[in-house]
């Protein structure tokens, strides 16, 4: 009897003195729907800070992250917001790598996540409006807002000597948050769009609306649309009539399902989406290859960035519960402390338990703004031979 009570005592007791737990952490992307493509890699990257964590023994009393993850379908506000209350109310998370898409993160996070004190970092929601929404200090992000994205596209262009352009976007906060931001940045910088359009996902033929872009005309169309949905049915309706020449794609159309479907083709186009280099890009990319998986996939690094907050914030916290952790979000991105890597994270939960202050600059340079916003950089891209080759970062 004196051996088992020993034995049960050693099971329970960790350094901290306190009973280890497994944390669950939900992922809520679209792993159906219009940027599926997109969902595995951005899973790969956040479960790889999860089980960074795990693995270091370091989190609190020595408790193991699992994560969870859930369809968002990324255009379906109704599932995403059911998938999210699942998460939470049924599986017991204690925070949420999501939403994907802008309309369907707003969604989720007012309907479920708010009524229940859930903490949301999205790594790839962009939409503008989500910069003012009162979301009771619960939801940040690491990708930029689409305010942002929609300067640099306009300065790319305008560099590229390219004066007038068709716009086409999917119709849906994000398409219409970041056409606008595009179109009123391009304007005042001295360009023209000839025409600023919706299109809806889903369709089978996208005769008509490549039909009003080319009327409209322009030295180049940007679509500001989904790669694995209407985005590319508009660029294949585009080339078969040789309406245009020259695309210009933002983050929602650059995947390897451009490549593989258009290569090229498309020669001579070009885009950007969030993305940083330095040390921190460059450490994740070698710890993504080493588990498997591309890194240098669209909002993958973000998506470790996500996780990785909220399980330092955790630390800071001292507490799991989402509605004490989240005052400490914005701490442990922003410093001051030690700067913090990718697969520095056993490091950093180290230096928080002896109450010593962290820099989490991760694998995009995070730095969260007002609202809990990235400040965000972008790489440029071009395509060359059927290829997404990188030019610059800005």
């Amino acid at each position: 009897m004196k051996k088992l009570l020993m034995a049960t005592a050693a099971v329970a007791l960790t350094a901290g003195g306190a009973l280890a737990e497994e944390v669950k952490i939900g992922i809520s992307l679209g792993f159906t729907g219009p940027l599926e493509s997109m969902s595995p890699g951005m899973a790969s990257g956040a479960e790889l800070a999860m089980k960074e964590v795990s693995d270091s023994g370091k989190l609190l009393g020595g408790d193991t992250v699992v994560s969870d993850r859930g369809d968002s379908t990324c255009i379906d506000a109704a599932a995403a917001t059911a998938t999210v209350e699942r998460l939470i109310t049924a599986d017991g998370v204690k925070g949420i790598v999501g939403g994907m898409c802008s309309g369907e993160t707003t969604a989720s996070l007012q309907n479920a996540a708010m009524p229940h004190g859930m903490v949301m970092i999205s790594p790839s929601a962009t939409s503008p409006a989500l910069s003012t929404l009162d979301d009771n200090g619960l939801f940040f992000r690491t990708a930029p807002s689409d305010a942002r994205q929609g300067e640099v596209m306009a300065d790319e262009i305008l560099e590229r000597g390219i004066k007038s352009v068709a716009l086409t976007y999917t119709n849906n906060d994000y398409g219409k948050g970041l056409a606008d931001s595009f179109a009123a940045a391009y304007e005042a910088k001295g360009g023209k769009v000839t025409i600023n359009s919706a299109h809806d996902d889903g369709k089978a033929d996208y005769a008509a609306e490549v039909g009003a872009l080319a009327a409209a005309g322009g030295d180049a169309l940007v679509i500001a649309g989904y790669v694995d949905q209407g985005g590319s049915g508009i660029l294949r309706g585009a080339l078969d009539t040789g309406a245009f020449s020259t695309f210009v794609f933002p983050d929602g159309m650059v995947g390897k399902t451009l490549e593989d479907n258009f290569g090229k083709e498309i020669d001579g186009s070009f885009g950007q989406y969030p993305a940083s280099e330095g040390e921190g890009h460059d450490k994740y990319m070698a710890l993504a290859t080493a588990a498997g998986y591309d890194g240098s996939s669209t909002y993958s690094a973000e998506a470790y960035d996500a996780a990785a907050l909220i399980m330092l914030a955790m630390q800071a916290a001292g507490s799991t519960d989402p509605n004490v952790y989240k005052a400490k979000v914005m701490d442990v991105a922003n410093g001051p402390g030690e700067k913090i890597y990718p697969g520095d994270l056993a490091k950093a939960l180290e230096l928080i338990k002896d109450g010593k202050p962290v820099d989490y600059d991760g694998a995009t340079s995070v730095t969260l703004i007002c609202n809990g916003e990235a400040a965000g950089t972008f790489r440029e891209i071009d395509i060359k031979d059927g290829k997404i080759e990188t030019v610059k970062y800005r």
